[in-house]
């Protein structure tokens, strides 16, 4: 039973979507009860925007030395050595990438341990010397996770490349486990150096979980450091304007931190919250699809099958817009009760619940956006353009802060969110008409129609979703979480009915992903 589920392998997109969707769930959902634990426990006041704030800066490093160049290089790379059948070629560049990356991520976290005094106060201008200190603190502790996550970010790409998706999507639940290990025992006896600890521990629980997959696969680590390798310097190539691309995302992020730094306290603490909330269908819907999506696209490209290459687009955003945008609705609908069935508990007040109500559904309005942005950048990392989602990158995020920076007079940290989906938006939309003009066709009329037809299922589920919350509020309340966990239930369930119902109707053939999804299960 062990070695099937280590070597289990996706047959198609949707099967990998799937199951990286299903894992992603049980990742969000313990990712949901890690959050539950932190807001009971501290509230939304100044230990934990300390803790998210120095999380900020490790993140950066794992986003930009590590992300960068597995997501834009080593996979195509890999993919096209794996298909030319270069007799083990492909595992020279295996080690020769893991070892510079992980080289590479020790050398720069040794150097920011050092100099973390003088960062900290660059990305949290606002907050008073005491924060600060601690702050640093815990910082440094947190650099010791981009190292396992180096390791770990290479054997996950080789997984992705042999299509082995299960315990690729794995990693995130251990993480996740490992935060909330530390949040039961490392607290008490650490304090907020516990948090710190909880996090080294979960990036290396992500790191552990892929080994065996890895091996299986036919990989076997070997001192190999050679820059000058072919394999290598292409990587190289597509890693510096990936590597900018998520430096704009992560420039995003700090710039709320820094603007939320200066508002009152807790409101980074609320951002992250919201952002942890509206994140959950981002990553079963789109995340997984992109990622399940990224090996086909490439190979695709790499048989110059422009076709195919658009086929697979075409149906992956598809199905993309007929699971979120429904999920959004309801989000939007439901989001008193989402929070308060989550978050409502200990420390966590009514002011914050209603704050966090607010700031999450000012995200969901651009999550389908957002969504079909991971799969556009994916188009274009396997067509080997990396500078374009650069470039539209850099337009985006002056949107995304330029915006907020206005609508957080009068929102408050809920501005924060909406200036973030005003940037989706122009991100989306630049990066569809760029790619089109490089592609010559991305099926949009077919995807245009099935998105109308989605639209209106999806107002439809929504209108008697909302029509069910008031009528259940009478009979139920929502004045207690058991109250609003009744709520979400009954209305959801309505919802999700009503939204498959009209689908059948109106003849979407994307609803048959629910069957893949009960065929799956089945297996």
């Amino acid at each position: 039973m062990i070695k099937k589920i280590i070597n289990f392998k996706s047959k198609n997109i949707s099967s990998a979507a799937i199951i990286l969707a299903v894992s992603y769930l049980c990742s969000r959902i313990i990712g949901l009860i890690r959050d539950r634990l932190l807001a009971g426990t501290f509230g939304a006041g100044d230990e934990l925007d300390i803790y998210y704030c120095a999380f900020r800066i490790p993140d950066l490093v794992y986003s930009l030395i590590v992300m960068g160049a597995i997501s834009a290089g080593f996979i195509p790379v890999f993919v096209s050595y794996r298909s030319k059948k270069n007799s083990g070629k492909e595992w020279v560049l295996a080690n020769n990438i893991l070892n510079l990356i992980l080289f590479s991520t020790i050398i720069i976290c040794g150097i920011l341990i050092i100099i973390a005094p003088f960062i900290v106060p660059l990305i949290a201008p606002g907050f008073s010397e005491e924060k600060i200190l601690w702050t640093v603190k815990l910082t440094r502790i947190m650099f010791l996770s981009p190292i396992f996550l180096s390791v770990s970010a290479i054997l996950g790409g080789i997984l992705q490349s042999f299509k082995k998706f299960f315990i690729y999507s794995l990693a995130p639940v251990m993480y996740n486990l490992g935060i909330i290990f530390g949040i039961l025992f490392l607290i008490k006896p650490f304090g907020l150096y516990g948090l710190a600890f909880s996090v080294v521990l979960g990036a290396f629980l992500h790191m552990l979980i892929q080994i065996p997959s890895a091996i299986s696969c036919g990989f076997h680590y070997r001192f190999i450091l050679d820059l000058f390798d072919a394999g290598i310097r292409r990587i190289l190539r597509l890693m510096p304007a990936r590597t900018l691309s998520l430096a704009v995302s992560q420039i995003n992020f700090l710039g709320m931190t820094i603007i939320a730094s200066f508002l009152s306290s807790g409101s980074i603490t609320i951002y992250n919250f919201s952002y942890n909330l509206y994140a959950f269908p981002l990553g079963i819907f789109g995340v997984s699809f992109a990622i399940a999506s990224f090996p086909y696209l490439s190979e695709s490209f790499a048989e110059k099958n422009l076709e195919k290459f658009v086929s697979i687009f075409s149906s992956a955003c598809r199905k993309i817009l007929f699971l979120i945008i429904p999920i959004s609705f309801l989000f939007i609908v439901l989001r008193y009760q989402l929070v308060k069935v989550i978050l409502g508990t200990g420390k966590f007040s009514l002011k914050d619940i209603n704050l966090t109500s607010l700031t999450l559904s000012l995200f969901c309005i651009g999550v389908f956006a957002e969504a079909l942005i991971l799969l556009l950048i994916r188009g274009f990392f396997a067509i080997e353009d990396t500078f374009t989602p650069f470039f539209v990158g850099i337009i985006s995020i002056s949107v995304r802060l330029a915006s907020a920076l206005i609508l957080i007079k009068y929102l408050d940290v809920a501005g924060l969110a909406l200036g973030y989906s005003l940037g989706s938006f122009i991100y989306f939309s630049l990066l569809w008409i760029l790619l089109k003009k490089k592609i010559g066709f991305l099926d949009e009329r077919n995807i245009f129609v099935r998105l109308c037809k989605i639209v209106f299922s999806a107002s439809v589920s929504a209108f008697f979703s909302y029509i069910s919350l008031i009528l259940t509020g009478f009979l139920i309340g929502s004045h207690t979480a058991f109250g609003c966990f009744i709520q979400g239930i009954i209305c959801g369930s309505i919802g999700i009915f009503v939204y498959i119902l009209i689908s059948h109707i109106l003849k979407l053939s994307e609803v048959n992903i629910v069957d893949e999804f009960l065929s799956i299960l089945r297996k």
